[in-house]
């Protein structure tokens, strides 16, 4: 039984931390319920002050476990502009994307970085691409195509290109930067309170150059603000990291479809959105999609479990 054990422990590590990965894709799912609730502050403004908030979450739990100077001083410099890039870069993108074209052809162009992942993960140590995750993230993508034009269709126009190519750069950076972080798997989670703290500050210099200020109205557009940094834009990106670092990427990145899914269904809860054909069809796609690219992982499970 020992031996059994000590052969499930790397895979079980992997499973796990494919898991914690995965619940960054719900806190996700909260992002347009509580950015919808925070009112009318613009963007960027709300980009500085949620990382700002997932920075100091960040610090607090560091604190608390007594990070060494040291541990910091051998983390290397690429890990940083990795980190910094992807948060930062991939928000400036896609906030650029969107004052350039369309919402939805730009969100749904940006919502390519999924099957970016598990595309891209062919190319890592040790992944091997099976026709399941393909499969997987092409139902994936379906889906959401189906919730963010509710099954009503797009079109790109031409005088949108540039707010269309600054989209795919988007989706390239995030996919970029999550199979990236995989090289940097021995560089410590705690490393993401830095890299919001550089996103909270650039944030704000974009906004003090783009925009005009803003602040919540009220109670609930605060107590908004403060979820988005401790969910969505705060917890969210040290499980992710985590997640890619250590769990099946492929996996995590099927399953990222979840998230407009989840989203969509919290808004119909709360009567912000309504229920529809597209929508159950596309919680067909993605639930399905999810399943069929996490089809090995799951056997594994199972077979390993019969066997104890």
């Amino acid at each position: 039984m020992s031996e059994i054990a000590a052969e499930q422990t790397p895979d079980r590590k992997r499973f796990i931390a494919t898991l914690i990965g995965f619940s960054a894709v719900l806190m996700w799912a909260l992002l347009a319920l509580f950015t919808a609730a925070s009112g009318a502050v613009p963007p960027f403004q709300l980009s500085a002050m949620c990382f700002a908030i997932g920075a100091a979450i960040g610090f607090a739990a560091n604190r608390r476990r007594k990070i060494r100077r040291a541990q910091r001083a051998a983390i290397p410099w690429q890990a940083y502009a990795l980190g910094i890039g992807g948060l930062f870069g991939y928000h400036f993108l896609y906030f650029t994307a969107l004052r350039h074209a369309p919402a939805v052809e730009a969100s749904l162009i940006c919502y390519l970085w999924p099957m970016l992942i598990v595309t891209g993960s062919a190319l890592m140590p040790g992944e091997r691409l099976g026709w399941h995750h393909l499969v997987g993230v092409i139902c994936g993508f379906a889906g959401t195509a189906l919730i963010v034009t509710g099954g009503e269709g797009f079109s790109l126009k031409t005088e949108y290109l540039y707010g269309y190519a600054i989209a795919i750069v988007a989706a390239f950076t995030w996919s970029s930067y999550s199979l990236l972080s995989r090289r940097f798997s021995a560089v410590p989670t705690d490393i993401v309170a830095w890299y919001c703290v550089a996103t909270a500050i650039l944030s704000a210099l974009a906004h003090l150059a783009l925009e005009t200020t803003i602040w919540p109205q009220g109670m609930t557009q605060w107590l908004a603000v403060v979820g988005l940094g401790a969910l969505p834009v705060g917890a969210a990106f040290y499980f992710w990291d985590y997640g890619v670092k250590h769990g099946d990427i492929q996996v995590l990145g099927a399953s990222s479809y979840a998230a407009p899914l989840f989203s969509t269904i919290i808004l119909i809860a709360v009567g912000m959105s309504q229920a529809s054909w597209a929508i159950a069809l596309a919680c067909l796609l993605i639930t399905g999609g999810a399943a069929i690219a996490a089809k090995d992982l799951l056997l594994a499970r199972m077979r390993k479990n019969a066997a104890i």
